[in-house]
């Protein structure tokens, strides 16, 4: 997701953002594994952990430092050990300690027997120095405004602007270096901090762009890389504009979803057509407009669909909510999918902001902004006015925007990019230009799917093999490839679906 200005500046940026990646310290300590934090340690006991320094400004590298959490899970087979593969969750704001814990399980072995697995939460998440930006309970106390009410648009921007003024007053500090170039060099200070000459990379969805940008820095310290639900690096859609494209992607899925809805009528009963679910969709909105349920308003009805979007785990739980609400007049199900956020969901929240609104310019007039939405809201509704208030921050945000970094791909070794034809988040047509972008990357599309995040964790045996071929053996398909998609949930035996993990 990128913006796109003048040759000549944007050249610019590409030497002074090479010129920085080139500053050394002294060399990076090494790291000193041990037992991990309690809430890592005891879901993923396997973990071991280390805490690394890093500059908070890498023009400045003696200056203050950030402390970042590493985490460590040793290749099975030392024997068949090539090397460390990093992995980043996405984001910007996911912890990639506690997903690399997750993950581990469901990789395929001979990946596990030839890679240390490597997390790490990048800077200012989780335990690498974490920031917030409001109090949650108080802030995100629900129900919140409705996003698509003309009456409450005042509101909305007021919260926008809070939240902006609530990052300055407390992180006001680490605002102008939580950038993915940044999180880039600190990725290679964690591979200096190793001991390897290159490392392999796994990174889905934002993890895709970091990874572009470290390539793009530090082409010579790329071994193999997966980039998996990939963002659009054109400078001219980062970030906006990407989140923009997800609400047209967000609503012709939301059309897809109704659509099993009715596939599974028995299971339901809210109709055997696509339009006869939307319909009772579309009452359980009007109903929660006219009177919110507890913490469940409109607001929160668009977060639950539009979440359950990313994946297929929760499509079950979401349709017989709407069932026993519409058939029923039971809010219970629904109700209890509202998700309070607590400090962890607002540091990610405060994350995804700080990174998005430094590294690229984002549109200051509100006009601007109410354009792009009311435009889109037309055909679709769905997120195009929840989506823009969920970065509406960077409107107004207090640490100056930067250029995007030009993808080129120039010096990398061959690189493999997955996605679904239908992924809401990161829609394919970004894949397709980051493709571009990377001249040695091969493509896997996995057809009639719009899960976000494939391998390993979509239970696609094809992409899976694909993958595990890459990184084990260094072996690509010799041309880009369209792979049937994994199959969709079956309420009546939801046991003999394959395990899944969903992204956010």
């Amino acid at each position: 997701m990128k913006r796109s200005f003048a040759l000549g500046l944007a050249g610019a940026v590409v030497l002074a953002s090479t010129a920085v990646a080139g500053m050394t310290a002294q060399a990076a300590p090494g790291l000193q594994f041990g037992p991990c934090p309690e809430d890592v340690s005891t879901p993923y006991p396997q973990l071991q952990c280390a805490e690394l320094q890093v500059p908070l400004d890498h023009r400045d590298p003696g200056g203050e430092q950030l402390t970042l959490l590493v985490s460590k899970q040793p290749a099975r087979k030392p024997e068949a050990r090539r090397g460390v593969l990093l992995i980043n969750p996405g984001g910007p704001g996911g912890p990639g300690v506690g997903f690399a814990g997750a993950l581990a399980p469901m990789l395929p072995g001979p990946v596990l027997d030839s890679y240390d697995l490597i997390g790490l939460d990048t800077r200012n998440t989780a335990h690498s120095t974490p920031i917030t930006c409001v109090d949650p309970a108080t802030y995100w106390k629900t129900p919140l405004p409705d996003p698509d009410s003309p009456q409450a648009r005042e509101q909305n921007w007021q919260r926008a602007q809070q939240y902006a003024d609530g990052c300055q007053q407390r992180a006001g500090k680490y605002l102008p270096h939580l950038t993915t170039p940044n999180n880039a060099r600190d990725i290679d200070r964690v591979r200096e901090a190793l001991g390897e000459e290159k490392i392999s990379y796994l990174g889905y969805s934002y993890g895709s762009y970091l990874g572009a940008v470290y390539g793009q820095l530090f082409p010579e310290r790329v071994d193999r890389m997966l980039l998996d639900s990939v963002v659009n690096p054109d400078t001219s859609e980062v970030w906006y504009r990407n989140n923009l494209n997800q609400d047209i992607a967000a609503q012709e899925r939301l059309g897809q979803y109704f659509d099993w809805i009715a596939q599974h009528d028995q299971a339901f009963h809210l109709g055997t057509e696509r339009a006869q679910v939307q319909a009772a969709w579309e009452g359980v909105q009007a109903e929660l407009r006219r009177a919110p349920r507890g913490n469940l308003g409109p607001a929160e009805f668009i977060d639950i669909t539009f979440n359950a979007l990313y994946g297929e785990s929760t499509w079950q739980e979401l349709a017989e909510g709407l069932a026993d609400f519409h058939l029923r007049h039971d809010d219970g199900k629904l109700v209890g999918q509202v998700e309070p956020k607590d400090e962890v969901a607002e540091n990610g929240n405060a994350i995804y902001n700080a990174v998005e609104c430094v590294d690229a310019p984002w549109p200051t007039r509100r006009a601007e902004w109410e354009r792009d939405a009311e435009r889109l809201a037309a055909d679709h509704p769905l997120a195009a006015w929840y989506n823009s208030w969920t970065v509406a921050p960077c409107r107004s945000w207090h640490a100056p925007a930067q250029q995007p970094l030009a993808i080129t791909g120039e010096d990398l070794p061959p690189i493999l990019l997955i996605n679904s034809e239908h992924d809401v988040a990161t829609p394919l047509r970004g894949a397709q230009e980051m493709h571009r972008s990377l001249p040695s990357s091969v493509l896997v599309t996995e057809r009639d799917a719009g899960k976000h995040g494939v391998w390993a964790v979509a239970g696609n045996a094809e992409v899976d093999r694909i993958g595990s071929d890459y990184l084990v053996n260094g072996v690509l398909p010799p041309e880009d490839v369209v792979v049937p998609g994994h199959p969709e949930p079956d309420p009546a035996a939801p046991q003999a679906a394959p395990k899944t993990l969903d992204l956010r």
